[in-house]
C-alpha cells in the first residue's frame, strides 16, 4: 500500500487568466445587481407617490373642435375621469369617445393607475389619444419630488 506523490503542474499562465476572468465575473454580478436593484427602488417610489387634491383637465384637439378630458384626484386616489364640453357634433363625428372613457375609467379607477389598461381592437385609437389625454392630466396633478 504505498502511495506515490503526486504532483500537480500549474502554469503561471493560466492562473493569471483564471484570475482574470473571476474578477470580471464579480464586476459584472455586481453591475447587474446595481442596475436591477436601483430599478425597483424607483418603482416603489413612483408607486408610492401622491397627488396634488384637485380637478385636472387635458384638451384632445380635433379639426375645428376640441373636448376635454376631465381628472379628479384626492391626496392619493384617482377619483374620476370624464368629458366636459364634449359637443353633439363631435359626439356624432366620433361614436365611441363616450363608451370608450366609461370603459378606462372602470379599469382606471380599479387599478389606480394607467398601467394594464385594456382597449379593443375596433376602438385602439380612441383608447390611445385618450390614455394620452389622462396621462396628461395626472402628470399635472402629480407631486413633483
Amino acid at each position: 500500500m504505498s502511495r506515490q506523490t503526486k504532483i500537480l503542474v500549474l502554469h503561471m499562465k493560466e492562473l493569471i487568466y483564471t484570475a482574470i476572468f473571476f474578477v470580471l465575473g464579480v464586476i459584472l454580478i455586481i453591475l447587474l445587481i446595481t442596475m436591477f436593484g436601483s430599478g425597483r427602488k424607483q418603482t416603489a417610489s413612483i408607486e408610492s407617490s401622491a397627488y396634488i387634491p384637485g380637478v385636472y383637465t387635458s384638451s384632445i384637439d380635433f379639426k375645428d373642435r376640441s373636448v376635454d378630458v376631465q381628472v379628479t384626484v384626492d391626496k392619493n386616489h384617482i377619483k374620476d375621469v370624464s368629458l366636459i364640453n364634449l359637443e353633439e357634433s363631435v359626439s356624432v363625428m366620433y361614436p365611441l369617445m363616450e363608451p370608450t372613457v366609461k370603459h378606462l375609467r372602470d379599469q382606471i379607477l380599479e387599478k389606480q393607475s394607467l398601467d394594464g389598461i385594456t382597449y379593443g381592437t375596433e376602438n385602439q385609437y380612441t383608447s390611445a389619444v385618450l390614455l394620452h389625454a389622462i396621462d396628461q392630466a395626472l402628470q399635472k396633478a402629480a407631486l413633483s419630488e
